[in-house]
């Protein structure tokens, strides 16, 4: 069945991937999209028919890429071990271990038997998930390994309606499993309830990591379906806040058409440049590219850098008098994500 046949596929900015699956870039859009837009997302997010769409999309990743669409390699800090696990067409789960006591917390499970079979090859525990937001490519698989680990926890934003929600999480609240220390930080704009998740390295003398799910990818971020662009600048802000050293550990494979785009509004970026040298090297190898830090991302993802004069030139954008600095950058950013929609669909 196609993406058009479907009801949903219009939705998911037209983009089919060679292999013949459906590549979604992040469910969302502005809130200014076309008014028929609206029933397709909401037959996604809200009945049961989006969850069957999910649920083929699943059937055929497995089909097309039966180890994966990247080839990934764990991570280690000090007793903790982060394995990226890739599924879907180009989503990335994490598992998240506490190698001394051999208890894990995953982040986004999309694909449960994929992730189930990580836990069973590194014989660790499921204690908990951590769920960015609601979109089934992220939030599908809870249920399935809620019922598999019975005690495992399940943590999210109550806003959002996240599949098998068991803990609730605010701002700043903080989820404790072994020595691995999460913040909670609330990030609405891709949808109203979306949070991020930053493991606090100093606990185990380490790089912080943050889990990003659509807020920010490497040289992107997701769209605004369910904010506005005053919203979304806002939690991308508290991202930029963060420690430059900080490891980011994005929900999707984006890194080279998010660098080709960034291109596109800082052509003379050479920071930007250098990366795109590098992902090029990783794709050309299916090889994954997370993470990147908060500090790169600063230099060359424009959705980072409202406050950037070359891109305000590029964009064809100058500062009203009456104007502030804040609802600038935002008008910055809503110009951004629209020529980012635009050039996805070319």
């Amino acid at each position: 069945m196609s993406c058009l046949r479907s009801g949903l596929g219009p939705f998911l900015e037209g983009c089919r991937h060679p292999s013949g699956l459906v590549r979604p870039r992040s469910w969302g859009g502005r809130l200014d999209r076309p008014l028929d837009l609206l029933p397709r997302y909401t037959l996604y997010t809200r009945t049961r028919l989006g969850y069957m769409y999910y649920k083929r999309q699943m059937r055929k990743a497995r089909e097309h890429y039966p180890a994966g669409h990247s080839t990934v390699h764990p991570v280690e800090f000090n007793d903790i071990k982060i394995i990226p696990i890739s599924v879907l067409s180009d989503n990335y789960s994490y598992l998240i271990i506490d190698t001394a006591s051999s208890i894990a917390v995953v982040v986004d499970p999309a694909d449960p038997q994929t992730v189930q079979a990580v836990l069973e090859e590194e014989g660790v525990i499921l204690e908990a998930i951590l769920c960015t937001h609601k979109h089934w490519d992220h939030s599908g698989g809870n249920k399935w390994l809620k019922r598999l680990h019975s005690s495992c926890r399940v943590y999210g934003n109550a806003a959002d309606n996240i599949p098998g929600l068991t803990h609730p999480l605010s701002h700043k609240d903080w989820v404790k499993v072994g020595r691995m220390h999460f913040k909670a930080l609330f990030t609405p704009g891709h949808t109203v309830g979306h949070m991020i998740y930053l493991l606090d390295g100093q606990v185990v003398d380490a790089p912080s990591s943050l889990f990003s799910g659509d807020l920010v990818f490497l040289s992107g971020c997701g769209r605004m379906f369910e904010g506005s662009a005053t919203t979304m600048l806002s939690s991308l802000d508290t991202v930029s806040s963060l420690s430059d050293n900080t490891l980011l550990w994005p929900g999707h494979e984006y890194a080279e058409d998010n660098l080709l785009f960034a291109a596109e509004v800082e052509p003379r970026n050479a920071a930007r440049e250098n990366k795109y040298q590098w992902v090029l090297q990783q794709r050309g190898q299916k090889l994954c590219t997370s993470p990147s830090s908060i500090g790169e991302e600063k230099q060359y993802n424009p959705f980072l850098r409202s406050h950037s004069a070359e891109l305000h030139l590029a964009l064809g954008l100058q500062q009203f008098q009456d104007e502030d600095w804040t609802q600038f950058r935002a008008r910055v950013l809503e110009e951004l994500r629209k020529r980012k929609d635009l050039y996805n669909r070319r």
